[in-house]
């Protein structure tokens, strides 16, 4: 697992490229503060996935979202990690891989939880954290095994014309904390998961 600036952070903003007709989606990974690019996140289904799409709900589906550091997506020296979601249908879950591809741990989503939840476990299958939605389904905490706050996630207003009429989100991850390499990845994945992998987008 490589070093990396931009895991050496605590708070993270997410905007959603805006987009009629998407196959695949992109996320760009801002500083809160100055609005810097850091990372870039990049859906890649495949062809063939995307095709399909015209006919089964893509949460059914499986996808990858790569994750990399500045804003070249080409430039696989950039790849700090992926997620990777394969078939699903009731019980989703989603593999974290770094960026040789060896998992670094993984998320299952939760049964019966309002506003949505899934567990993180890291590679040796413990669990390390729990991402848990409030009733709106819009905003997140990440509590520890202890049920502490160790993170949270915010959904900011887009504006009336991007809610109405597209399904770009934007929201800020920010951790109470910093976290050691290997957390700091989950963390910031399953800040990304929400949208990417667990949503009903279509």
């Amino acid at each position: 697992m490589k070093g990396s600036l931009m895991l050496d952070r605590t708070a993270y903003y997410i905007k959603e490229h805006v987009g009629f007709l998407k196959f695949s989606d992109t996320y760009d990974i801002l500083d809160p503060d100055t609005q810097e690019q850091i990372g870039i996140a990049k859906e890649k289904p495949g062809a063939l996935i995307q095709a399909l799409r015209l006919l089964v709900n893509k949460k059914l589906l499986p996808t990858k979202v790569f994750v990399y550091e500045g804003s070249d997506f080409n430039n696989e020296a950039n790849l700090l990690f992926s997620i990777n979601r394969g078939m699903t249908l009731i019980n989703s879950k989603v593999n974290v891989l770094d960026e040789n591809g060896q998992v670094v741990g993984w998320f299952k989503s939760k049964f019966f939880s309002l506003g949505g939840a899934f567990r993180v476990f890291d590679a040796s299958g413990n669990e390390v954290a729990l991402v848990k939605g409030d009733w709106k389904g819009r905003n997140f905490r990440f509590l520890d095994t202890s049920d502490r706050e160790i993170g949270k996630i915010n959904q900011q207003w887009a504006g009336l014309a991007k809610e109405m009429f597209t399904s770009a989100d934007r929201y800020i991850i920010t951790l109470n904390e910093q976290p050691s390499p290997g957390l700091a990845i989950l963390l910031l994945a399953a800040g990304l998961a929400i949208d990417t992998v667990f949503k009903e987008h279509n």
